[in-house]
């Protein structure tokens, strides 16, 4: 953290990066720490970059950022396991580059790096480092860090939820943000995404030891009218079943290829999602399929886990 902070003292311009496709606390770390360096360093010029999601807009928006081709700066990534996922491809012109993340370090990229893959979320972490370098936290900033924290701890349910990610949440809603209507936000979804839940409990196909898949095309988002962003409001909803203890959501994208979000309640199901162009935690993971073939076989690896 100490030389973190050395570096982000020696440059005048920084740009904060997330991954692509982001969730809560890709937004909440990234922008979180805007927030914060921008108070703490007024003199500087702090930069979040990268695609704004129209569902999660009502957080916080990206900045427009025009480089001078002479200026060295800074490039810090969050809450982002690899390269490929790093959005904004301005990282890699960056004069010195930095990872925050609470992934498994597969991908260990950047000259320094500060990996905790015991972490509830990246906007943990970055609290934490704000908090313990006094550095200046702004009740945007906490609001933003509290999102982060909310949306990967699933509302402090998951296993990553650890005491002290609880204790720097209650730091973080000391501040003067409302957090009914930050969990009114993150909670609510529209009528279609309603209906997309009937379809998955309709649809869901379970094994006799626990494993779940359900398959999303591209007919059954246009029917829908969803995004594949929109579809993340659900990867949670096979879990409220008891019976369920693992499962697998195939979205086809426009490509043609599938996008695979995994869950699971107790048993590490990231090994299989590194065989499969992907990765993540041991309990939520995500992965890439790019037939029906592999589907399939994702699908037996997911049910052999269990046995």
């Amino acid at each position: 953290m100490n030389e973190i902070l050395e570096k982000i003292k020696a440059y005048d311009h920084i740009l904060i990066h997330r991954h692509k496709n982001p969730d809560p606390d890709a937004i909440g770390s990234q922008c979180g720490l805007r927030e914060i360096l921008r108070a703490t360093f007024p003199e500087k010029k702090i930069d979040a970059v990268g695609f704004n999601e129209p569902t999660l807009e009502f957080m916080t928006l990206m900045d427009e950022v025009v480089l001078d081709e002479n200026e060295p700066y800074l490039s810090i990534v969050c809450d982002t396991a690899n390269t490929p996922r790093i959005d904004d491809e301005r990282w890699k012109s960056a004069d010195f580059l930095i990872k925050i993340d609470h992934h498994p370090n597969d991908d260990a990229y950047g000259d320094l790096f500060l990996v905790e893959d015991y972490r509830s979320s990246a906007s943990e972490m970055i609290a934490d480092f704000a908090f313990q370098n006094n550095l200046t936290m702004t009740a945007e900033a906490a609001r933003l860090l509290y999102a982060g924290i909310v949306g990967d701890t699933g509302r402090f349910l998951y296993p990553a939820t650890s005491a002290k990610t609880l204790f720097i949440a209650s730091k973080l809603a000391e501040f003067d943000f409302d957090r009914s209507v930050l969990g009114r936000e993150m909670s609510s979804f529209d009528m279609k995404i309603a209906r997309l839940q009937g379809y998955i409990y309709e649809n869901l196909q379970v094994s006799e030891n626990g494993a779940a898949r359900v398959l999303l095309t591209q007919a059954i988002l246009k029917h829908f009218n969803l995004s594949d962003a929109e579809t993340s409001k659900i990867v949670g909803v096979p879990g409220n079943i008891k019976t369920i203890e693992s499962w697998a959501i195939f979205v086809e994208q426009k490509d043609g290829h599938y996008r695979v979000r995994m869950r699971s309640k107790t048993t590490p199901i990231n090994e299989i999602a590194k065989r499969h162009d992907g990765g993540g935690h041991m309990l939520a993971s995500g992965a890439n399929s790019y037939s029906e073939k592999e589907n399939e076989q994702i699908w037996n690896e997911l049910q052999e886990n269990l046995d």
